[in-house]
């Protein structure tokens, strides 16, 4: 059983939110995007890399009367698979909008995204946005960003407070929509009572420290509490960017 709540906040600075979530409980999908463009286009990046999500694992969820566009990978779980088509179909989705469009050119958009299946859950995350998972003591990240300094930090070996000044800091190396190829990685976690996964984008990552998200999460047990406490930490220690945050629980049933 999953307890969910989310909260965005446009922050101080920016009159439109960019960012996009979904929870569909039936399909047991949870996702969080954040779009970037001129104009409104982050916004539509980010709405239609969702929807189009949702749509494919609608179509796919019983497995029949349905197409693998890219393939089938054997070494991973049918979940997994369903997972990693549906954000490849949605990057084919953004890049087809993005050109259709003088308006789009150059829209694309980040995606954290989750199946959730029992106890089993499969993940994946393209661009800056995270997952992170809480065992009630320690917050810890499974998604790798796909950034510029994700990048150094495997050259170098250097931690990521090295580069907080580097001027590519803020550079994504991947986006679901800039190209019309997408590699995407897809990784199964198998969760435990109690355990709660964190969905979110840069905006409350990049304004609040691990330790921050960590004594928020111990001491408010109310997920819906804890969200929006996190979002509002983060707009006022920053808010120059939107900020997103959904919060699952998982709970054994008897």
């Amino acid at each position: 059983m999953l307890t969910v709540c989310s909260r965005t906040h446009p922050g101080t600075v920016r009159t439109i939110n960019e960012d996009s979530s979904l929870w569909a409980p039936e399909l047991g999908v949870i996702a969080v995007a954040d779009g970037m463009g001129g104009h409104n286009a982050g916004e539509v990046a980010s709405q239609l890399a969702l929807d189009t999500l949702r749509a494919f694992l609608e179509k796919s969820a019983s497995g029949d009367d349905f197409t693998w566009p890219f393939g089938f990978a054997p070494k991973l779980s049918f979940a997994a698979n369903r997972l990693m088509t549906a954000i490849k179909v949605a990057n084919h989705r953004v890049f087809r909008a993005s050109e259709e469009s003088s308006e789009y050119t150059g829209m694309g958009t980040t995606v954290v995204a989750a199946l959730v299946n029992g106890a089993q859950l499969a993940y994946s995350g393209v661009g800056d946005s995270r997952i992170y998972s809480f065992d009630g003591t320690e917050l810890r990240q499974i998604t790798r960003d796909d950034s510029w300094v994700e990048m150094l930090m495997k050259e170098s070996g250097l931690a990521a407070s090295a580069f907080e000044k580097h001027p590519m800091r803020h550079v994504l190396t991947s986006v679901v929509g800039a190209r019309p190829e997408l590699e995407v990685t897809v990784e199964e976690l198998a969760l435990a009572d109690g355990q709660t996964i964190m969905f979110c984008t840069d905006g409350l990552h990049g304004a609040l420290k691990t330790a921050d998200v960590e004594a928020v999460l111990k001491q408010e047990s109310d997920l819906d509490r804890a969200a929006a406490q996190l979002v509002e930490m983060a707009v006022e220690r920053d808010g120059k960017d939107n900020v997103t945050v959904t919060l699952a629980r998982y709970a054994q049933t008897a």
